[in-house]
């Protein structure tokens, strides 16, 4: 680090902090991480270096100054009594020694320090509360402060006391918080995925995000199917002197808690529980990914506080990903719906994490160059407990001279027409636009649960429609009739009847979700809900300028142009208009497009400074979900700038152009959010 310049430690700094909110966003929101923890773990431990290193190129949206996450669109907000912190990790027996120093010089000299050791369950952070012994409120963590209210799902957790059991000679507390982890057991997992493959619905990469994924569904009754369960790892409020008191408590009032909780007096004690739990961690019913310390008195957790966002008085050990050694056999092509060729790794099977493991993502052929990848090669793999597979380094120095380079074919394996890849991009493409593996992976794309949503509609399914001729393109799907469907292989009429009832609902799907199935290039979910959310129906999305889509927060410049450039299209607009013909809904639901009578609806606003508890992104959300029009530069046009601390300029030119200022609060106020 001591080779940067303060300008090059600001630019890594700005680009770590993007990068952490992006990832942030992706697990926390989406529950569908792209990186490893560890990876992320790595890439917040440059960043406390950077700015340890750097004081004054803190600021207050650096995510080291506050927990990750967010409350997702759908839920109402709770403010948490107390913040629900999140943990500073450690990676090797040294580290942990070095807290337990921290810790000492924290206390007073003459202090006597007790830890307490237990397994980090890889769930999701919950608070729930009771008043005078009954079950009222369940919360996320969210950020910290502000989390979902996950009430009624959290209602069907069985292992959950809805009534706290008494206990003799003890007053039952006024209020109790009682914090812990919502987790997906093992074999629940191995049986949600099961069906989720024979439904023809993208697996969970892992319990936790299962988990997460469960917990935050709509309808609690989702949830009650999922199998889920909890530990209690801690009591917010209502806590007794030592944290092994309280989790003895929590024992007597009906909870479960973490199993191998044990009370040291060393740090040395601690880490020998931690190798010990690294051992035994693959045989447990259920995932953790480390081992947490916690001081056990209450009175010297008090006293050492907490930095903003870590409590000092805790540490979690992060274990490291998990490894395997196989060897690859062959690396194949699969053609996705958007032309994209990906190599896979075809292995030897081998465990890992759990499972067998026999094909690993090779992502493009830039990541098998840089890794030097042949086949025939012995791979190291990295599962990381949560992630799809992939080839972490080669064993060179096991090679025999008999591997061979990969190279990626010049031709489509699916349709044989040249593939090409643009400068500046690392994937080749198919360059047929009638390549058949895009009419395929385009349907399992539009009926995937993230887009229409159509249950039942599986790729086995999907590829008898088109073997049979009866489907070509999505519209096809919704002209299919009970005798069409009991043509096909292990069709009844009872699952016949269910699909084209789960086709015909579909058609009520709102805009975003219709904009992200018609696959449209560099149109995800997230982006495909700002759309619709600015514009509120296809019509109005389709005439936008791409000078007026870039200035969207969030859109830039090259989802502008393949927006505008998929609208332009006769072919696409005919789709469209098919799609509207049979009668698919083509306007964003129970948001913006409903809103006309909010004072923010069709208003402009721009968003400058630092709230005092929500993020730009978030509220830029909140205003778009109501229908007002978010940019980033203020002139005459603009209706609201919303200004926190430090706002700069732009609360400047507001004030000379007589443009009206409100602060969060009255944000807050005009939303309907207080």
């Amino acid at each position: 680090m001591s080779e940067m310049t303060k300008e090059e430690a600001s630019a890594r700094i700005n680009e770590l902090k993007a990068e952490l909110a992006k990832n942030s966003y992706l697990y926390y929101v989406q529950d569908m991480p792209t990186i490893t923890d560890a990876e992320y773990d790595g890439m917040m431990r440059q960043l406390r270096e950077l700015e340890a290193a750097y004081p004054e190129l803190v600021t207050p949206d650096s995510p080291t100054q506050h927990v990750g996450g967010y409350a997702k669109p759908g839920f109402t907000e709770v403010h948490h009594i107390t913040p629900l912190l999140s943990l500073a990790n450690a990676f090797s027996p040294e580290e942990m020694e070095e807290f337990d120093r921290r810790v000492r010089e924290g206390l007073p000299k003459d202090a006597r320090v007790e830890y307490v050791v237990e397994p980090k369950i890889d769930g999701l952070a919950c608070s729930i509360i009771y008043e005078n012994g009954r079950f009222v409120r369940a919360a996320t963590r969210g950020d910290g402060n502000v989390g979902e209210n996950v009430t009624e799902n959290v209602r069907t957790i069985q292992n959950i006391p809805k009534v706290l059991k008494p206990v003799p000679g003890v007053e039952m507390p006024e209020l109790l918080d009682v914090r812990g982890e919502v987790y997906m057991p093992r074999h629940a997992f191995l049986k949600l995925n099961e069906e989720r493959i024979e439904n023809g619905e993208a697996e969970f990469a892992n319990p936790r995000n299962a988990a997460a994924g469960s917990l935050r569904q709509l309808d609690p009754r989702v949830t009650a199917k999922r199998s889920l369960a909890f530990f209690a790892y801690g009591i917010g409020t209502g806590a007794l002197p030592t944290h092994n008191e309280s989790m003895d408590r929590l024992q007597q009032y009906g909870f479960t808690t973490t199993e191998g909780r044990t009370k040291v007096s060393t740090i040395q004690e601690a880490n020998e529980l931690i190798r010990k739990h690294g051992e035994r961690r693959a045989s447990l019913g259920y995932d953790t990914d480390g081992v947490v310390v916690k001081v056990n008195a209450v009175w010297q957790q008090n006293l050492l506080g907490a930095t903003g966002k870590d409590p000092r008085w805790a540490m979690a050990y992060k274990f490291p990903p998990e490894q395997a050694e196989t060897t690859l056999r062959d690396i194949v092509i699969q053609v996705g719906r958007t032309g994209v060729l990906t190599p896979t790794a075809v292995l030897d099977p081998v465990r890992l994490s759990g499972s067998t493991i026999s094909r690993a993502t090779l992502h493009n052929e830039d990541f098998i160059a840089e890794k030097d990848i042949r086949i025939g090669d012995r791979v190291i793999i990295n599962k990381a407990a949560e992630i799809i597979p992939e080839v972490l380094r080669v064993a060179v120095e096991k090679r025999t001279g008999q591997e061979k380079v990969f190279h990626m074919p010049e031709h489509c394996p699916e349709c044989g027409w040249p593939v090409e890849r643009k400068n500046g991009e690392a994937a080749v493409r198919c360059t047929n636009p009638h390549c058949p593996a895009l009419g395929r992976e385009g349907l399992i794309h539009f009926t995937s649960r993230d887009a229409m949503n159509i249950d039942g509609c599986g790729p086995a399914v999907l590829n008898q429609l088109q073997e049979t001729g009866l489907v070509k393109d999505p519209g096809d799907l919704y002209l299919l009739t009970v005798e069409d469907l009991m043509q096909l292989d292990r069709m009844g009429e009872k699952s016949a009847n269910n699909l084209v009832r789960a086709i015909a609902a579909s058609k009520e799907q709102s805009l975003d979700k219709l904009l992200f199935a018609l696959g449209i290039r560099h149109v995800g979910a997230k982006v495909a809900r700002t759309l619709a959310l600015r514009y509120g129906t296809m019509d109005e999305l389709a005439r936008a300028t791409q000078s007026e889509l870039s200035a969207i927060p969030d859109i830039g410049p090259v989802i502008a142009e393949s927006v505008v450039t998929y609208f332009g299209d006769p072919g696409n607009r005919d789709y469209i208009e098919r799609l509207k013909e049979l009668g698919l809904n083509m306007k964003m639901l129970g948001t913006a497009a409903s809103n006309e009578n909010h004072p923010f609806f069709g208003k402009t606003m721009v968003f400058t400074g630092t709230m005092p508890t929500l993020d730009r992104a978030t509220a830029q959300t909140m205003a778009q979900e109501v229908g007002a029009k978010v940019t980033s530069s203020v002139s005459r046009k603009t209706d609201y700038v919303v200004a926190g601390a430090d706002p700069g300029s732009k609360y400047t030119k507001a004030q000379q152009l007589g443009v009206t200022i409100i602060d969060e609060a009255e944000f807050r106020r005009l939303l309907g959010n207080s």
